[in-house]
């Protein structure tokens, strides 16, 4: 695996600035987990911890886990402000997400967004996440379309750590799942001055009970 998914390239990423990402929770997540139930969720590559907080002000009880121990740690003292109710429904965790072992645990949800992974990790990553899903539960994978190259924002330059919604849905078995999301969606965003449009891939799958 190359240095940019070590743990301490992203301890490193995480200390040099003081907030990271915006804060606010993924629009994937929000399109696609408003209309859910409820219930227990796994948030991998949590990062500063934005989703999570959201989810748990909804009601979910969360798992939240990145590889980065700046990043847990940092998502712990945000969460902190939002109060002791909301606080007390996360659990947050330091993991390698290619090594870590729920037990017999399993969630109503699992979300991944915007862990991107080379082809082969990237396949074993998926393949574990659903396997983490309760009967009935949800998975939801979102992260940069390899459309998005084409742009000149900040993204990595290597083709191999971005995906589609197909390479997702291939890894699943169609007799134990139903998608309900597989696409490729744009939204515009400024940057320099300039809109520029991005698409991520997005796939929401049920497991079948």
């Amino acid at each position: 695996m190359t240095v940019q998914f070590d743990e301490d390239f992203w301890n490193e990423r995480y200390r040099s600035s003081h907030r990271v990402w915006s804060g606010n929770p993924n629009g994937g997540l929000v399109n696609e987990v408003s209309d859910l139930d409820p219930g227990t969720a796994l948030d991998v590559g949590c990062g500063e911890g934005a989703d999570a907080i959201w989810l748990a002000g909804r009601g979910w009880q969360v798992k939240a886990l990145d590889l980065s121990i700046v990043a847990v740690e940092r998502a712990a003292e945000h969460v902190a402000s939002s109060g002791d109710d909301i606080a007390g429904r996360i659990t947050w965790q330091q993991a390698d997400l290619l090594e870590w072992d729920p037990g017999t645990d399993r969630y109503d949800l699992v979300t991944s967004q915007y862990v991107h992974l080379p082809s082969g990790p990237r396949e074993a990553l998926y393949d574990r996440l659903a396997d983490f899903v309760a009967p009935g539960g949800t998975l939801l994978i979102v992260g940069h379309h390899p459309s998005d190259l084409d742009t000149h924002l900040q993204r990595p330059r290597h083709a191999d750590l971005y995906f589609t919604p197909e390479d997702v849905v291939s890894r699943l078995d169609p007799k134990e799942w139903k998608i309900v999301t597989a696409a490729a969606t744009s939204r515009t965003v400024e940057h320099d001055g300039h809109e520029v449009t991005i698409h991520d891939s997005v796939v929401r799958a049920q497991r079948l009970r």
